[in-house]
């Protein structure tokens, strides 16, 4: 049995900055001061400006950024939202934190992201049809690091005057055209969890936004409803990204860059070496994609996971049920079309290692391993 080859390595992004971390935890601990001080305005403000906006608003997790991006464009109780079910249990979850009803979109065949034919039918449908809660916005989620078609999707939302709220949780780094995504919506959500792109040692989560007041109103709902201390003038939460997590992240956002270009180097390589035994990810033109995630289609998916492990490889599926399957959410309403694309998904996907730190040698154990299922695929009788 080789050594496992791990789907992802939080670990290993602490030993490559390993100063650099202690450095900034040490100045944080001795500053005294944890809780929405310095570290997390100079982290906002330079990723506010990485994200090509003027705001960035540090909270506890990416789920409270979604529900957090939602209520400071006054989104809730009454409201539909727009979404899809192919996605982590967190969209939805923010959706239904803000008060507004969650409706479900398919996604297309070639990106996994929204569907936008079946959005703009499920728009229609909706206003329509005498459904509980008005049209009001767009969650469109930047699946495993890939681009939703966001100069059309602006269109959509421009022309039914609905909010654009992108859920940037897997996608640090992906760019639109020239863009960055997070500076086509109203608002965007991103996600600092472990294991994302741009990672911290625990939870955290930041709204990106350009609108001024917008932007003071998330501030207020972040520490309950303050905008003068002590002084709830709206309903608010406490969501606040720390101290010590805004000085890590300040210290790996340096490193984000180069960490993705490792991240895109490997998927070329999968995208080279493994294109005959699966379906590899399709890139939209124009796009670069962030490479959270790097998941394949295979049939039978299970056979190959079991090769893979028999070689020490790890592998994950996101997601092994879509939104609308799941007990919670059974009750969900769904979009115009239905959901056959993220149905058919849920048999097929399978995430292969990627992080930044991989090896030569461990994508090469990987790549074989999947060459070996594909020559007992096709010698099978």
């Amino acid at each position: 049995m080789n050594d496992k080859v791990v789907l992802t390595a939080p670990a290993r992004g602490y030993a490559a900055y390993r100063s650099e971390i202690d450095s900034a935890v040490r100045r944080v601990l001795e500053s005294g001061w944890y809780i929405l001080g310095r570290e997390v305005s100079a982290f906002e403000q330079a990723f506010a400006s990485y994200c090509a906006v003027r705001h960035a608003v540090g909270v506890a997790n990416g789920t409270d950024a979604i529900h957090l991006a939602l209520r400071s464009l006054q989104v809730g109780h009454g409201d539909a939202v727009f979404t899809v079910s192919h996605t982590a249990t967190a969209t939805v979850a923010g959706i239904g934190m803000s008060g507004a009803t969650p409706v479900l979109v398919d996604v297309d065949e070639l990106t996994y992201t929204i569907d936008l034919q079946k959005l703009a039918d499920s728009i229609k449908g909706y206003a329509r049809s005498g459904a509980a809660g008005r049209p009001r916005a767009v969650v469109a989620v930047h699946l495993y690091g890939h681009p939703c078609s966001l100069r059309e999707l602006r269109a959509l939302c421009d022309q039914h005057q609905l909010f654009l709220i992108e859920d940037c949780a897997q996608a640090h780094g992906a760019t639109y055209g020239s863009k960055p995504v997070g500076a086509f919506g109203d608002a965007a959500a991103f996600s600092f969890y472990p294991t994302k792109n741009l990672a911290a040692f625990g939870d955290g989560g930041a709204v990106v936004l350009a609108d001024n007041e917008v932007a003071q109103r998330c501030r207020a709902l972040r520490e309950y409803g303050w905008y003068t201390r002590y002084l709830s003038d709206i309903p608010g939460v406490n969501s606040r990204l720390d101290e010590l997590q805004a000085a890590i992240l300040s210290v790996r956002l340096k490193h984000l860059d180069a960490e993705l270009e490792s991240r895109r180097a490997v998927a070329a390589r999968y995208n080279a070496e493994l294109g005959a035994a699966v379906v590899t990810p399709t890139v939209r033109q124009g796009c670069q994609h962030a490479y959270h995630l790097y998941v394949v289609r295979a049939q039978p998916r299970e056979s190959l996971r079991t090769v893979l492990s028999e070689h020490g490889i790890g592998t994950g599926i996101h997601y092994p049920a879509p939104v609308h399957r799941q007990q919670t959410y059974a009750g969900t309403p769904v979009g115009a079309g239905g959901l056959e694309v993220t149905e058919r998904l849920q048999t097929q996907i399978l995430s292969l290692p990627m992080h930044p730190f991989l090896s030569t040698s461990e994508v090469t154990q990987v790549v074989t391993a999947a060459g070996v299922w594909h020559k007992q695929r096709q010698t099978s009788p």
